[in-house]
């Protein structure tokens, strides 16, 4: 039996309009990821990284091409249907947290099982248990302006896995942290691997993507290169 494809992309691209000019961003992505991969997405500046993790985590859809997420087919879905598989399939983290600022850590992990009709108890329930897992569980009523920014990015990652996603898509998770805390949060997020989640990281550094069991490198609208990291940087568990 094959391994199950958690993302399969054939011929995505994605044009902009520029004045009177069509500038071309994706130039024909062919790609899949499987369940429980780790991969790395990099690239310059320019090169269609974040249009390809923006049509990735269903914020944007292609101009041509096909995206099947788990089986169905998101390609030209209308703005709804993309919400309701966001919040169903696909757990963010942002380098700027992106957190609720008036909400304490429990709530803000609370917030995207209210639209899946999640009862209060079982929000409270769960969102208190992911706070735990990621090592919050003392911080739980804490507001963001009260956390160090790596306890605000283990918010933002407890968040992300609260629905049980079947990916966890993280935008340079280390961005605006220190060195120390970027490695505490890479040790989160290969605990979350090793727990069967499948995660994209997008990343412009080296060391983070060291971390990925495989990596893609996109440049001027295509993939360049996509292999198997055979120097894998892992921690203690």
């Amino acid at each position: 039996m094959g391994r199950e494809e958690v993302i399969n992309i054939q011929g995505l691209t994605r044009d902009f309009a520029l004045g009177s000019e069509k500038v071309k961003v994706l130039k024909g992505i062919d790609l899949t990821v499987y369940k429980g991969e780790y991969v790395a997405l990099m690239g310059p500046s320019g090169s269609g990284k974040s249009t390809l993790m923006n049509i990735l985590g269903c914020l944007d859809t292609p101009t041509s091409g096909t995206y099947h997420l788990r089986g169905d087919d998101v390609s030209h879905m209308s703005e709804s249907q993309l919400a309701d598989v966001r919040n169903r399939e696909i757990g963010f983290v942002f380098q700027t947290f992106n957190l609720m600022p008036r909400l304490n850590a429990q709530q803000n992990v609370a917030l995207p099982m209210i639209y899946s009709g999640v009862s209060p108890k079982e929000r409270t329930e769960r969102a208190a248990k992911a706070l735990d897992e990621v090592g919050l569980g003392d911080r739980m009523y804490h507001r963001p302006n009260q956390l160090s920014g790596g306890q605000r990015q283990r918010v933002a990652i407890a968040r992300a896995l609260i629905n049980r996603p079947s990916i966890i898509l993280a935008d340079e998770p280390t961005g605006n942290l220190d060195s120390k805390t970027s490695i505490e949060i890479m040790r989160l997020l290969q605990k979350i691997h090793s727990s069967g989640n499948t995660i994209i990281v997008v990343t412009h550094e080296e060391d983070i993507a060291s971390h990925a069991h495989r990596i893609i490198r996109l440049r001027d609208g295509i993939i360049q290169d996509d292999f198997i990291n055979h120097n894998i940087t892992t921690y203690d568990l």
